[in-house]
């Protein structure tokens, strides 16, 4: 081939047809929109459209729909800061009791695993029965030790919309999350295992990670 060969005349036409050549260009184009809008999809898809169930991706079973808290049941905010609450009887929970008392002992682990974070996590045990709590007990899981709140559970015309609202999806006995909203949107066996909190940790590092949205400043 000689060096004319290689020459190709201004007057000479594309051999590409312009119609082919502005679909080719139409397709580079969006390949490279979805490129770049792919992390936006991913993730509108997966909190959106996949969204988690509970024991799969998280080890709480989430609730759906939140249920919102009556803030007339306790004698204390649940709104502003993240809330674990867990209600039992004043009868039951004591010395001698290791369920119990193993249990309070893991929610206030778990609120020291969160580290700085821990102030954002407030801990609540509701006394079913109205009863006095065993003194050593009130000591060692009060606000100033272990970051409690001990209340009562409402009487009278407030109970039975509380004991309801409690038992929804059999999970009156369970650790219940409230987020700053004043909305249950969790809960999780109540369990001392080990193994169970170490995934209650990651649920909860996960949740005060990625949302801040409602909370109340320090």
């Amino acid at each position: 081939m000689s060096d004319q060969d290689l020459l190709i005349p201004a007057s000479q036409p594309d051999s590409v047809p312009p119609n082919a050549r502005t679909r080719r260009g139409r397709v580079q184009m969006i390949f490279l929109l979805l490129a770049c809008a792919s992390p936006v999809i991913a993730s509108y898809l997966a909190y959106y459209v996949f969204k988690p169930e509970g024991n799969k991706t998280n080890y709480g079973v989430l609730v759906n729909p939140p249920q919102p808290i009556n803030p007339n049941w306790l004698a204390i905010p649940t709104k502003g800061k993240w809330t674990l609450l867990v209600s039992r009887s004043a009868n039951e929970c004591r010395k001698g009791n290791d369920a119990c008392v193993q249990l309070l002992y893991l929610m206030r682990q778990l609120r020291v695993a969160m580290g700085k974070e821990a102030p954002r996590l407030q801990l609540v045990w509701v006394v079913s029965d109205g009863k006095p709590v065993d003194p050593d007990l009130a000591k060692a899981y009060d606000q100033t030790n272990a970051g409690f709140m001990i209340v009562n559970a409402p009487l009278e015309d407030q109970a039975v919309a509380w004991r309801a609202w409690l038992g929804k999806e059999n999970a009156a006995s369970q650790i219940q999350l409230i987020d700053p909203s004043g909305e249950k949107m969790m809960f999780f066996p109540a369990t001392g295992d080990a193994k169970d909190f170490v995934r209650m940790r990651k649920d909860l590092e996960k949740l005060l990670r990625l949302n801040r949205k409602g909370e109340k400043a320090q």
